[in-house]
Order: structure tokens, then sequence, then C-alpha cells
């Protein structure tokens, strides 16, 4: 399959370097033209996946129309806030992509203010396109080295472009299932940054084993509770664009989210975090947009109250601890 991969951050190169690995045509497409003539120049993402040289055969590209013109699937490998850039670029040479049957967003996350999923913004931006969310537990560098990975590739509704895909995806490295839960999927990928902020918080206050295992299992109830009220399939939260991309993401040390969880409950400020920094923490900001969402559905979600009082509204996390070990007693449920 022809594959164009945009955006060249980590999991977008990685994505990149497997594909190659199982014989498909693929293009990689960085946002910036310099980066475009490093990555050519070195055969190597220095600044998000240093020390994996690419093979021959990947190809690295920069403009949009001609690098589509023999696409059959193109991933928009970008976090939320490059995601209507990029469609922005693609619009104008969808009429020429002939041979393109699905555009798979991997951005995890909500959009500020309108609250749209990845899925949303593309389907809205990119009019007609059939569009798939590649989500679930994924290591950027463990995919790029070929480690075991799991991923659920979800669209609206079974079709045989779904399956084309997943075909082309899977791999000896890398096992894709499908699922026709959209919504709960890329709600799946949202909230787990998120609440990965708050099991760092637990690291960083260092509460011990017994508190992160009684806040990740009521974290579970919570994104649970939420996705339902949202329009997602409970049922969905069980797999891998769930719990399992919510334990990777809370305990991996790699893990973004829980690495400024982290800092914060150690004492450091959002700010001092959150500057110049090269990679996004998407957790912080899709904080703000659940937050709202949660609030004008009247859905009751503590855990996530304290996360944004702690990220916005300068509560302390002790303070936050405080208030989720004071709240009244009562049975314990799945919700």
């Amino acid at each position: 399959m022809n594959i164009c991969v945009f955006g060249a951050g980590a999991w977008g190169t990685a994505l990149a370097l497997h594909l190659v690995r199982l014989g498909h045509t693929v293009t990689l497409v960085p946002r910036r033209f310099e980066a475009a003539l490093e990555l050519g120049s070195t055969r190597e993402n220095r600044d998000y996946l240093p020390g994996t040289t690419f093979p021959d055969s990947l190809q690295i590209g920069f403009e949009v129309a001609p690098v589509l013109m023999e696409c059959e699937m193109l991933v928009l490998a970008c976090p939320m806030a490059g995601l209507r850039g990029w469609c922005d670029r693609v619009r104008p040479a969808l009429a020429e992509a002939r041979r393109l049957g699905l555009v798979v967003s991997l951005a995890k996350g909500l959009e500020p203010g309108t609250h749209h999923t990845p899925s949303r913004i593309v389907e809205d931006l990119l009019p007609g396109v059939r569009v798939a969310a590649l989500t679930g537990p994924s290591h950027a560098a463990e995919v790029a080295s070929g480690h075991p990975t799991a991923l659920v590739l979800a669209t609206h509704g079974h079709s045989t472009a779904a399956d084309e895909a997943q075909a082309a995806l899977s791999g000896p490295g890398l096992r894709v299932y499908t699922s026709d839960d959209l919504r709960g999927a890329e709600l799946g990928g949202a909230l787990k940054n998120v609440y990965a902020i708050a099991a760092g918080i637990c690291d960083g206050l260092a509460l011990g084993d017994n508190a992160k295992a009684a806040l990740v299992t009521r974290i579970i109830a919570e994104v649970v509770r939420i996705g339902d009220i949202l329009g997602a399939r409970p049922r969905t939260f069980m797999g891998l664009s769930g719990v399992g991309d919510l334990v990777a993401t809370c305990y991996g040390p790699w893990s973004r989210n829980r690495e400024f969880g982290q800092g914060v409950g150690a004492g450091r400020s959002v700010a001092e975090l959150l500057a110049g920094r090269k990679t996004v923490v998407e957790g912080y900001r899709t904080t703000e947009s659940l937050w709202s969402l949660c609030r004008e559905h009247a859905i009751e979600a503590p855990i996530l109250e304290e996360i944004h009082a702690i990220l916005y509204a300068g509560r302390s996390p002790r303070e936050g601890l405080a208030a989720l070990m004071g709240r009244g007693l009562k049975r314990e449920s799945a919700s």
C-alpha cells in the first residue's frame, strides 16, 4: 500500500518505520521544510527518535499535493493543536488524491473550546473522506524497535477500508484490532492523558503503591462513567483504547503526562514544567476541555475536579489529596 505519514514527531516516525518494514511505500512528511531537509540528509530523527537510522526505502517529502497523488492511506500523526493546520494543508490537494481510501488520526485529546474529538475535526475540514483513529498503548520507541504492540483502529461502523487498513498496519511487531466505537476509542485516548497526570502527581508526592493502585482503580470507574454519558460504549474502556492505554500511560517511565504530573506533585510549577518543551503534554490542555464538558453535562468527576484545581486554580497537590480522601464514605461500585 502507498501510505503517507504527515507529522514527523516520535510516534509518526515510529509508525513510518514500522510500515516500511512491512514492505509498504511510505512517505514521511514533517511540518517544516527545514525538518524535511534534515531528515533527508541525516536519515535520522534526532529531535524526537534519536538513534534509529532510516532505511533507504523510507521517503521524505514536504509538498503535500505530489505526495497525496498516489496515496492510499493518509496518517495524520500530530498533536491536537496541529490537527487543523494539517487538514488545511491537505484540503486543497484532496481533488488529486483519487486513490485515498482512509485518513487515520493518531491525535489524542479534545479540542479546547469546541470539545471536538480528532475525527470530528478531520470530518469537518476534509468533507467526504473516511476517517479512522489508531489508538492504544503505544510507546513510540518500542514500536520503532519492533517490540510487540497491540492497537485499535476505530471507525464509524464496519467498512472494507477499515479491514484493508487493519491488514496493512498489522505485522510481526504490531497487532491491530478494529472497533466501530470511534467515539469511545477517541475518548479513551483523550481521558488517559488527563488521568496520567493524576498518577504522576501521586508519584511526585511519593504516596506509594497502595495509593496509586487505588487511584488508578477509581480513575477507571470515573472514565467509564464520563464516557458512558458522553456517548461511548462502556465496554470500549475495558479494551486497549481504555484500560490498556491508561495503564501504560500511568505507569510508563516514558509517559510525558505522567512525568509532568510527577513534577507537579514534587512541587514544581506548571509554567516551569511546560516552558521550553519540544514535546506536547496533551493532558494539560485536555484537562480544561474535559472539565468544561463535564460541567456542561453535570457529570460527577471528583478526580478530574482535583486535577483541574491543581493545574488551573492553584490548589496544592496535598490539598487535592485531602479533598479526595475526605469525601463521604460509600459502597464500592464500578461507577
